[in-house]
């Protein structure tokens, strides 16, 4: 394997059998998730968590056979309740992204989009192995924020972890997949040593270690369409819409931003 081999990395949100309307386009049923992770299993992946793949690429030291990623999004109650059992049972790792203020307990800020993790729990997938980053507090577009915001955003986030778990988090997902050079800067100011995108593109360590990119996995994810995934094949014949989509929202949001600057050189 190359140094630059392309790595499938999945993103998951919501694993649920009746998510409300919120959620459910990027859930996925348990049974699904369990079928994919036969899948996995059986092509005979290798899955990592984050910080192992980017700790690889940054050392130099080769990958092991046919690598892959599973990683959530947000801190969904079902990632313990349904998730975790079936990775245990194949004893696969993975990465899950919290938003701290979307977490049950004494830091919640309400506006959470369906039934969340609280710290217990989430300490409970941390002891069984599973990586946990930073998703920020809130879950804003972080690249629409000012300096100010942005920083409060990840290093809140990055000290509710490192207080709750015992030590900081090393990873961080982009909420919405959104960043600008701004935001990966902060983010590595913060201490994180790697970060997600989305993208819907296999992970390169060309892309440097705060853009690495991610593959959407959604309720409308077939098996067979998720084994062509895993294996890099038709990648882009599966996110054909969404480039587009993200092609033309990131116009109106980088005019916003441009908006946003205008008015405050004015005031």
């Amino acid at each position: 394997m190359t140094a630059d081999t392309g790595v499938p990395v999945l993103m998951y949100h919501a694993v649920a059998s009746d998510p409300n309307d919120a959620t459910r386009a990027l859930s996925v049923t348990p049974e699904a998730f369990a079928a994919q992770m036969e899948v996995i299993g059986d092509l005979g992946l290798t899955p990592l968590t984050t910080a192992a793949l980017a700790a690889r690429w940054r050392d130099g030291r080769p990958l092991p056979p046919r690598p892959v990623l599973v990683t959530f999004d947000d801190g969904y109650a079902g990632v313990r309740r349904h998730a975790l059992p079936v990775l245990a049972g194949h004893g696969f790792p993975a990465t899950l992204f919290v938003s701290t203020g979307w977490l049950r307990g004494p830091y919640d800020t309400g506006g959470a989009p369906d039934t969340m993790l609280d710290w217990r729990e989430v300490r409970e997938l941390a002891d069984a192995g599973m990586e946990i980053g930073g998703h920020s507090h809130r879950h804003p577009q972080l690249d629409q924020l000012d300096d100010d915001a942005l920083r409060f955003e990840v290093a809140h986030c990055r000290d509710l972890l490192a207080g709750e778990l015992g030590a900081p988090p090393v990873s961080f997902a982009y909420p919405y997949g959104y960043s600008s050079r701004r935001v990966r800067q902060e983010v590595r100011a913060a201490g994180f040593a790697q970060a997600l995108a989305v993208g819907n593109g296999l992970a390169r360590r060309r892309q440097g270690p705060y853009a690495l990119r991610r593959l959407t996995v959604r309720r409308t994810t077939g098996t067979e369409e998720f084994a062509r995934l895993v294996e890099g094949r038709a990648i882009a014949r599966s996110f054909a819409a969404d480039r587009a989509l993200t092609k033309g929202y990131a116009v109106v949001r980088g005019a916003r931003r441009i908006s946003r600057k205008a008015v405050r050189a004015r005031v």
